[in-house]
């Protein structure tokens, strides 16, 4: 075999690093395109910080090398990664989560020089820090040290201006690669039978994590506004604001419609039996859930919030409200009536071949 032909067989060698693999969207997509990146071009590697309380480790591909760090905090597993890296030399490093993400961006000058240092960043992030006890801090620190990577991957539009705009990132290392939806997965796990749902009940259906950002303060609020008794509404998910939303249906009398259902780790018969999927979030990275509700054809009630707005604003059968309040929702879901689909042709910008080809681009 001639040497040129060798040079053309050689995979390039991608390293991901992820927190946990616990049941966050991030984790999911990184899931995702490992199982289908092109194993004959790639030899992949999984770092993971904390394994600990892992729900998508079965869907770790036997062909994907998964190495445990072993480590609580981000922080702790910094020493771990460097000897990682230095020892393996890989051709890509590709991180997400936003605290992952700027801890290696500080630490940048002790990696190894010749991998491509990719970050893929999971939401807004000026809005992120705004929650944060100083913003003014994080938001330099991101200022300062982001653009020691050499490519930030961006979920939508609105997260790449962002960066661009207000933390002074280069737009030369940024690219929009929207999340990938596997229609084919969710469409055959929504097969799976449920409890059937009561009869003469509109049917809402909400999926996150119980935060600030996903606003379920303002779904709750939006049901006891609009008043309409036939409303049967699922909220899966878990968070620290669980209790806190559990108590806030009672206060305004609506717990007797809302059904909290945590985390599923099949949640896709939900959005079969649903009428609508309501997305009361203030503000969103690209909401893989909405992507999973048009999979289903399942039409989704929104605030304009950025990063939801982009995916849903041009989806017929879809409908954002006119501003990120609950009153405003209230208004829409008061008026919406059951029974339209959401076609196939939705989804087609976000088809898993389609973004997996751009990732693989990426990569080199």
């Amino acid at each position: 075999m001639c040497d040129s032909h060798k040079r053309q067989t050689v995979r390039r060698k991608l390293l991901f690093l992820l927190p946990t693999l616990s049941g966050g969207g991030a984790e999911r997509v990184v899931i995702t395109l490992i199982q289908n990146l092109d194993s004959e071009r790639f030899q992949i590697g999984l770092a993971v910080v904390d394994l600990r309380n892992a729900v998508y480790l079965a869907d770790v591909p036997p062909h994907v090398e998964l190495i445990d760090l072993n480590a609580r905090r981000v922080r702790f597993a910094l020493p771990g990664i460097l000897r990682l890296v230095w020892s393996r030399q890989p051709d890509v490093v590709f991180s997400t989560l936003g605290h992952l993400n700027l801890a290696l961006a500080v630490s940048r000058p002790l990696f190894p020089k010749g991998p491509l240092y990719c970050a893929r960043e999971t939401n807004i992030v000026s809005l992120v820090n705004a929650a944060y006890r100083k913003p003014w801090l994080w938001n330099l620190a991101y200022r300062l040290f982001y653009r020691r990577f050499d490519l930030v991957i961006c979920q939508s539009r609105a997260m790449r201006d962002d960066l661009v705009q207000k933390h002074a990132l280069p737009a030369a290392k940024t690219v929009v690669i929207h999340n990938p939806i596997d229609t084919e997965r969710v469409r055959a796990l929504a097969g799976t039978a449920i409890a059937s749902a009561s009869n003469g009940k509109l049917r809402l259906l909400s999926v996150g994590r119980f935060s600030f950002e996903k606003g379920f303060d303002l779904a709750i609020e939006a049901l006891a506004l609009c008043r309409r008794r036939d409303i049967e509404w699922t909220i899966l998910g878990v968070g620290p604001l669980w209790q806190e939303m559990e108590a806030l249906a009672r206060s305004r009398g609506v717990d007797d419609q809302i059904v909290f259902g945590g985390f599923q780790s099949n949640p896709y018969p939900y959005y079969r039996r649903a009428d609508a999927m309501v997305v009361s979030s203030r503000f969103e990275g690209f909401p893989n859930a909405v992507l999973e509700a048009l999979a289903c054809g399942l039409p989704v009630i929104a605030t304009p919030a950025p990063g939801v707005a982009e995916l849903v604003g041009s989806v017929p059968g879809c409908i954002l409200a006119n501003e990120i309040s609950a009153e405003a929702l209230a208004d829409e879901i008061a008026h919406f009536n059951p029974g339209l689909r959401i076609g196939p042709e939705a989804l087609r910008p976000y088809e898993l071949a389609v973004i997996v080809k751009r990732y693989e681009e990426a990569f080199g």
